[in-house]
């Protein structure tokens, strides 16, 4: 059965930052002095390919932005077209970092160095913590229908880029469902209205799928100092500019987020995360601190001890 939460009258609200305020707040009748978030700047993805030939739009860790700590890149793919993902991703490697994926729709499955096995559904998420080392593939069951979802890359803090790799396996059914009059959010990791997403992270994060009916907003709040973006995969949008399907918001770092639809429906994938504040250095599969560490890393894969 579904995890579905319904609003309460009177909700239960998430741990409460500094200079922020609750959902509460929001939803009594002084909602509209609340401070609200403002957009930095908007970001439209660039296509291209990835693993064996997979058509996706790589939104973040493009020339475009490179990065939003923690956040390293964020990949959408999306099509009912075979020829765009039936390659999938055979093996490859990754140290440093997590991968968080998303599935709205299709079939995939997950295997890699470790041992771990995972099937990627409608609605599920698989989170695979890097580490020192791990080789995994992701590839397709499916052979025809429509394969779309998210690939997020977060960052692990220096003290835990050489930790054990691990593997979780959420289903969609495990995923809470916040029903609103606005609308759904689906929580997959950190902590929403007093609830907490199954997505366990080494980095502190909220990432939601919040769907919205036309004609209505939401609210909520987000630490400041936090980093936070939301990519519209469905519809439009506003939050103080008007977001059309495509586009990737990066707000600044104080204030709160606020979504409000018109006369259409919106799909948002939104994340938020508390920068690092560390050194990066990127090579291929591998995020590191130096650039020294990014080329053991190649040394090992080559030697054949990078997940050892």
């Amino acid at each position: 059965m579904t995890n579905t939460v319904h609003a309460p009258t009177d909700p239960k609200i998430m741990r409460r930052p500094k200079e922020t305020v609750t959902a509460e707040e929001f939803w009594n009748k002084g909602k509209k002095t609340v401070n609200k978030r403002g957009i930095k700047r908007l970001v439209t993805g660039l296509p291209t390919t990835d693993g064996a030939g997979v058509n996706l739009t790589r939104i973040i860790g493009s020339p475009e932005l490179d990065m939003l700590d923690p956040f390293l890149l964020l990949d959408e793919f999306g099509s009912d077209n075979p020829d765009d993902y039936i390659a999938g991703f055979p093996p490859h490697p990754h140290r440093g970092f997590e991968t968080i994926t998303y599935m709205l729709n299709g079939k995939w499955q997950h295997k890699d160095s470790a041992g771990n096995e995972g099937l990627l559904g409608d609605g599920s998420v698989q989170w695979m913590t890097a580490g020192r080392g791990i080789i995994h593939s992701e590839m397709p069951i499916q052979t025809d229908g429509l394969a779309r979802g998210f690939q997020l890359w977060l960052n692990l803090p220096k003290e835990k880029k050489m930790i054990p790799p691990a593997y979780q396996n959420i289903p969609a059914e495990q995923i809470p469902i916040i029903k609103t009059d606005s609308g759904i959010v689906k929580l997959i990791s950190g902590e929403y209205n007093g609830i907490s997403g199954p997505g366990k992270s080494h980095t502190e994060v909220l990432i939601l799928d919040i769907q919205l009916k036309p004609k209505s907003e939401l609210w909520f709040p987000v630490p400041n100092s936090w980093n936070a973006f939301g990519f519209i995969y469905e519809g439009a949008v506003s939050s103080g500019k008007l977001l059309s399907k495509g586009q990737l918001a990066v707000f600044e770092t104080e204030g709160n987020i606020h979504f409000k639809t018109e006369n259409i429906n919106a799909g948002i994938y939104f994340a938020a995360g508390e920068p690092l504040n560390e050194p990066v250095a990127r090579g291929g599969p591998f995020v590191m601190n130096t650039r020294g560490e990014v080329l053991q890393a190649f040394t090992d894969y080559q030697n054949g001890v990078l997940d050892k």
